[in-house]
């Protein structure tokens, strides 16, 4: 599976955010459930439309973002 299969960035849904395809669910709101420790079964629970697979793209898509992205740290930031 693609993530480019399941996500969309369109200028007229959701201003342009990363949205599941045919959803306005961002992928950012399933990113964030997921780092606050919500199971994938809860996200899906809360949003019928999803499907596990808009889960694993939503992974797979951050971390593509995280490959093309260098962030600087500071020594503080680095060892917290």
């Amino acid at each position: 599976m693609k993530w480019q299969e399941r996500i969309t960035v369109r200028p007229d849904i959701c201003h342009g955010k990363a949205c599941i395809r045919g959803t306005r669910i961002m992928v950012s709101v399933i990113l964030d459930n997921l780092s606050e420790g919500m199971e994938a079964a809860e996200i899906l629970g809360s949003y019928p439309t999803l499907e596990m697979e808009d889960i694993h793209a939503a992974i797979a898509y951050a971390a593509e973002l995280a490959r093309e992205r260098i962030i600087i740290m500071t020594t503080a930031e680095a060892a917290a």
